[in-house]
């Protein structure tokens, strides 16, 4: 029970820390992204590290993608997987909501901000391979820290500014604000993520899971 506890907690602190921290940059600087993006960024990489840190001993996935290929690698079995994945997809949607009530927005918001091109894609399909390749290699002692760098760096050098998670994409969607997502272009993004993964896990088994 409290590894299905976890995955629902963490991904809805998770996407409230992200949606939440978004608005709040709008609010100090709406006339800078920069500046929105920064904090955006700040927020998201402590709250990663907090949350992997505190339920590591139970489960940290966080992310369907990571799910996905932790079932490939037989850690955990299909059903599990399963669950996992419905847990984070509403865990990411009630985070998302409860940031927009916070901040005074009607907690169901459908985000009006396009997010395509091919650029886009290829850029998510990178990210998610960067971030899971760096899980697949980290030790457990090392992740949570490893995670949270990626995800700060990737904000700022991947021009999608790294979702790399189908459950925090479709939580998104549902706020009109800055780290929100049109619904048009979700179903895009969760393929991309998906493509990223099955990449990272490809070159992990093929490569330095032997070596």
């Amino acid at each position: 029970m409290a590894k299905y506890l976890s995955e629902f907690l963490g991904t809805a602190f998770l996407f409230c820390a992200v949606v939440g921290s978004g608005i709040m940059g709008e609010n100090l600087n709406s006339e800078n992204d920069q500046v929105t993006l920064l904090t955006n960024t700040l927020a998201t990489v402590f709250a990663l590290y907090f949350l992997i840190s505190s339920l590591q001993p139970f489960s940290t996935h966080f992310n369907p993608a990571v799910s996905f290929v932790f079932c490939m690698k037989g850690e955990i079995s299909v059903r599990t997987c399963t669950v996992f994945v419905a847990l984070q997809i509403t865990g990411a949607v009630c985070g998302v909501m409860l940031a927009n009530y916070m901040f005074g927005i009607e907690p169901v918001n459908f985000s009006e901000k396009a997010r395509s091109g091919t650029n886009i894609f290829v850029s998510e399909v990178f990210a998610t391979f960067g971030l899971l390749l760096v899980i697949l290699l980290s030790t457990k002692e090392k992740v949570a820290g490893g995670v949270a760098a990626y995800i700060g760096a990737a904000y700022w050098f991947t021009s999608s500014t790294s979702f790399a998670n189908p459950a925090g994409t479709i939580g998104r969607a549902f706020s009109n604000t800055f780290a929100g997502i049109s619904p048009d272009d979700v179903i895009a993004f969760c393929a991309a993520q998906v493509i990223g993964a099955m990449f990272a896990y490809l070159l992990y088994k093929n490569v330095f899971s032997n070596s």
